[in-house]
């Protein structure tokens, strides 16, 4: 499980899985969210602007990203 150090509030969940290097562009972080290949507490996420703030649990492909 990866750590990720928010510098803020929150990040949207698009910015997230971009700036924690799971997708190569925003464009294939929007793509992998609108397909249903990504959780947040486990439960499947559509909306590529979610806010995710210090606590949660993002996963994409088996791979979670836990967010402080």
């Amino acid at each position: 499980m990866e750590q990720f150090i928010l510098s803020g509030d929150y990040i949207e969940l698009y910015k997230l899985l971009k700036a924690s290097g799971r997708c190569d562009t925003g464009g294939a972080a929007k793509f992998a969210i609108a397909n249903g290949h990504v959780t947040v507490d486990g439960e499947v996420e559509y909306r590529k602007g979610c806010k995710i703030r210090p606590g949660q649990k993002v996963e994409l492909d088996g791979q979670m990203i836990e967010v402080n």
